[in-house]
């Protein structure tokens, strides 16, 4: 790595990689405010409808994400193509990830549609299954745009053209919060629909997206011009893409697990973590994008077959996506307090007062673990470029599952240490993963040729 800081071509590559991450970053975020703005507008009808519309909304979000790994396979094909100069594979792939995306998005639109013996057989109420079922029963109408954004973005990224999917996002982002207000409160005339209002404009949002996207990839070269469906091409995504769906979906289990833990601790636990992982999560988007745009670098450069250059492309990644997370981990032990504060809690009323004081504990552990976090998902993209998806699936698994979550339970449970035991376990199971995948990701890059 100390080789390729010093390389007068490393400069170019951190701007190449920057300019591919940076809009990917602020499209993460306009996802994450999207999110905000359903909760915010949701909450004003009250606990019930908050909560109907927040468990509906991260039942669908969580499953859609979890099976987008599949189609992320996409880009990585796509980058080496265009490093091996072999464009003519493109169209093929990216039709290819369209059929894969629709296949995922029937069986998830049916699953969802039955989902409600599911929420009685784990103990909720009769009245909120009810209403997370009504507000799931629309928002799974936006299961099949939702996969075929995952092949846009990842084949976007891949062609370079990641400022398509920013300016969408904002755009949409925008739209979301006026058809929220709009279909929740009924105005202009429209009936008043209150949290399936919500579950509504985000429909009418992603649905948008995706026909906005689709519209400005008519732009791109490749994809112009008809090609048959491979079904090899498709099986080749689906080989490679499973074990990146596996990786996420442990990941996101790992800290949903996590998350109950914290509810058996009390609700002063779960608003605390709730506070903490929001800001925690906020911070993981850049890193995240960075790793994406790590993915392609690395794949376009090793298609080429210029393994030099593929290494320059990862260090380039950790360089930017670590410097921010250790940035982020000093903003975040410098202000807790004025960071808990952003999320309306009061610290002259006594319950709010122990949230924010827990909540100041937990980012003490956040500042630790955001470096950790940063780098495994840069290691993690970083090895799909490297078409290397199944060994780290099972590295993730192992570092989340028999490291975080017993050393999580052994200290908020056995030893008694709460809240902030279960926060070390996480922390620790990010810094395994972080450590494993990029022992691997190093040791790989190293021999080849």
């Amino acid at each position: 790595m100390i080789a390729s800081l010093s390389s007068p071509r490393f400069g170019p590559e951190l701007r190449a990689t920057f300019q591919l991450a940076a809009p990917l970053a602020l499209a993460q975020l306009a996802q994450i405010g999207m999110g905000l703005t359903d909760t915010v507008m949701l909450g004003a009808l009250g606990r019930d409808a908050l909560a109907a519309g927040g468990l509906g909304s991260a039942t669908y979000f969580t499953l859609v994400v979890v099976l987008q790994g599949l189609v992320a396979s996409v880009g990585i094909l796509v980058a080496h193509a265009r490093g091996a100069g072999d464009d003519a594979k493109i169209p093929a792939l990216l039709r290819g990830g369209f059929v894969l995306a629709a296949l995922t998005a029937a069986p998830l639109m049916l699953l969802l549609w039955n989902l409600g013996p599911f929420l009685v057989l784990i103990g909720e109420p009769e009245r909120l299954t009810h209403d997370v079922m009504g507000y799931i029963r629309i928002l799974l109408f936006a299961a099949p745009a939702h996969m075929w954004l995952g092949v846009q973005r990842s084949y976007l990224s891949a062609m370079d053209k990641p400022r398509v999917v920013m300016g969408v996002a904002i755009a949409a982002l925008i739209a979301n919060g006026v058809m929220n207000y709009v279909l929740i409160h009924g105005k202009f005339g429209l009936p008043e629909m209150g949290f399936r209002g919500s579950a509504t404009a985000s429909l009418i949002a992603i649905w948008g997206m995706m026909v906005a996207i689709m519209a400005c990839m008519r732009r791109v070269q490749s994809w112009r011009g008809p090609s048959p469906i491979d079904w090899k091409v498709v099986r080749d995504l689906v080989a490679l893409g499973w074990p990146i769906a596996v990786t996420m979906g442990v990941e996101i289990v790992f800290f949903l697990v996590g998350a109950f833990m914290m509810g058996v601790l009390g609700v002063t636990s779960v608003a605390a973590h709730q506070v903490a992982i929001s800001i925690a999560s906020t911070t993981f988007m850049v890193p995240l994008a960075v790793g994406q745009a790590a993915n392609v670098r690395v794949g376009f450069h090793m298609g080429a077959g210029d393994v030099h250059a593929a290494r320059r492309s990862a260090t380039a990644a950790f360089v930017l996506g670590v410097g921010f997370m250790a940035a982020a981990a000093v903003v975040i032990l410098a202000a807790p307090y004025q960071l808990a504060l952003l999320f309306g809690l009061d610290a002259n009323n006594s319950s709010d007062a122990e949230v924010i004081a827990l909540v100041m504990r937990l980012l003490v552990i956040s500042a630790f673990f955001q470096v950790f976090d940063g780098a495994q998902t840069i290691a993690a993209g970083a090895l799909r470029g490297l078409k290397d998806t199944r060994v780290p699936a099972l590295l993730a698994g192992l570092s989340y599952w028999a490291v975080g979550f017993p050393i999580a339970w052994t200290l908020g449970f056995s030893m008694g240490w709460g809240p902030t035991g279960v926060w070390w376990g996480l922390a620790l199971g990010l810094a395994a993963a972080a450590v494993v995948l990029n022992v691997r990701f190093w040791r790989l890059i190293a021999v080849e040729r």
